[in-house]
Order: structure tokens, then sequence, then C-alpha cells
């Protein structure tokens, strides 16, 4: 019997040597946190999934160490929902770091009541994408006019 080719073998038959691709911690928590979505984020997602506008979001998806609610990448927007918990002690420094953390990585933080999003998702979701719709730059065409010129 010949020895096997190279690549060939019995590590070939089970699939390989490599070692399993390790995922980043905050990656797993952004996996959990899509399956265990509160009310006011599943009624929001059934909207934003739709993509109104032709915008894409991302739900539960991790930035940095954060893991936000939704997410535009092309608008670099992101949208919050703040339930009770967001009331609690510390929480509200806790959210300034992180929307600070987000703002000074091009992101924009939307931050909506949970409350807001039960009584209306559709019309919440309409004015996100309106949001959407602006850009946060407007490149200027060259200098502005000048006084009397148009």
């Amino acid at each position: 019997m010949n020895p096997p080719r190279h690549g060939e073998g019995d590590r070939a038959q089970r699939g390989g040597g490599a070692s399993p691709t390790a995922i980043r911690p905050v990656v797993q928590h952004a996996r959990n946190l899509r399956k265990a979505m509160s009310a006011p984020e599943v009624l929001l997602w059934q909207q934003l999934r739709q993509r109104p506008n032709g915008l894409k979001f991302r739900r539960q998806h991790p930035i940095g160490p954060y893991v936000v609610d939704f997410c535009c990448i092309s608008e670099r927007l992101v949208i919050e929902i703040d339930g009770f918990a967001h009331d609690i002690a510390d929480r509200a420094g806790r959210d300034d770091i992180r929307a600070r953390f987000l703002n000074d990585n091009g992101y924009e933080v939307i931050r909506l009541s949970a409350k807001s999003v039960l009584v209306d998702a559709v019309g919440t979701a309409g004015a996100i994408v309106v949001r959407g719709a602006m850009p946060l730059h407007h490149p200027a065409g060259g200098p502005p006019p000048r006084a009397g010129e148009d």
C-alpha cells in the first residue's frame, strides 16, 4: 500500500487538524442578545429589517467593546432603545461613556424610549429613516457664493 500523498491521510478524513476558530466574547454576547430581544426591540426590528428607504440595519451589532441595539453602517447611525433599566443608579453615566465612545468613532447615537416604540413602532421607524436620509456631512462644492452672486 502506498503512503498517503501530501494533504491526504487520516487527518484529512477527520476534518483536518486546525484549531477551531476563536470567537470574540463581544460577538458571542451579541449573538446571545439577538436570541433574547425585548418586546420594543422586536417591534422595531420588524420595521427596520425591511430595509426602509434602502437603509440596511443590523440588530445587536458589536462596535468596539459594546453591543448596540441597531446600527446602520452606511449612515454611521446607532439606535439605542432605553427601557426602565437605563433609569437605574449609575446606568446614565455608563450610557454617556458608551455614547462618547461611539461618537468618537464616527457614529451618531439616537436614544429612544421603549415606551415610544411600544406605542408606535411604525412611526418610530419612519422617524429613524428620515434621520438616516439626512447625511451627517454635506460636502461643499467649493466656497460659498459672494454676496449678490447666486
